[in-house]
């Protein structure tokens, strides 16, 4: 198969299902991913060297790819992990957590990091870093901490990768900037729609959907 039929396939899959990891939780079926949708009777091992399967280091670019093509949405969202959206989805999500609207309060360190992305995006982990005044080892966990609300409420979003450091580098922007129509799309809908329509799309059972759930409760 193709680089340009697996990113085919790709986006089709993150489309379909509105929401989808890039690689399985410990091979569970669920919550779904990309791994699963493209490679569904095939088991995912993590070994990177010359005796591993190469498909794990292809779709790790591709995701690279596919985070900057912005034809689909990208965030550390669940859990913290690598997750696509559609962007019908994303929007609803927007809606539902209230990012949009003005109904999410950040801590004082979360907004100045949000402030800066408005202000420049997108920015490489390194010039966040740089920016705030958040270098070194002592301030890697205040970092942590301040930019996982960002994530979670998807007030900002991936977009491809720089070279940067010693390790290619996450580019993130503002999703205000970035995904400008989509976050305007999502001030015109009530959290008890966007409720309604993300229990249509994905299901009450569905784990991404009671991972927003918990997330619009917190």
């Amino acid at each position: 198969m193709s680089s340009k039929v697996k990113r085919r396939k790709m986006i089709d899959a993150i489309e379909r299902r509105g929401c989808l990891l890039v690689y399985p939780l410990e091979n569970r079926k669920e919550p779904a991913s990309l791994w699963s949708e493209l490679y569904p009777r095939t088991k995912m091992r993590w070994e990177w060297d010359q005796e591993g399967d190469n498909r794990v280091a292809e779709m790790w670019v591709m995701r690279e790819e596919l985070s900057r093509s912005q034809e689909v949405v990208y965030a550390k969202w669940f859990r913290g992990r690598a997750t696509f959206f559609s962007k019908e989805v994303f929007v609803l999500l927007l809606a539902y957590l209230g990012s949009s609207q003005g109904r999410v309060s950040l801590a004082k360190s979360s907004q100045e990091a949000l402030d800066s992305f408005l202000l420049d995006s997108p920015q490489s982990t390194k010039i966040i870093k740089e920016n705030l005044g958040w270098q070194g080892k002592m301030m890697e966990s205040h970092y942590n901490r301040s930019m996982k609300p960002l994530w979670n409420y998807l007030f900002i979003v991936g977009c491809g990768e720089v070279d940067d450091s010693s390790f290619p580098s996450l580019n993130m922007a503002a999703t205000q900037n970035y995904f400008e129509n989509l976050w305007l799309q999502s001030q015109e809908i009530t959290p008890e729609d966007a409720e309604k329509k993300l229990l249509r799309i994905l299901g009450e059972d569905n784990l991404f959907f009671k991972y927003a759930k918990k997330l619009a409760k917190a």
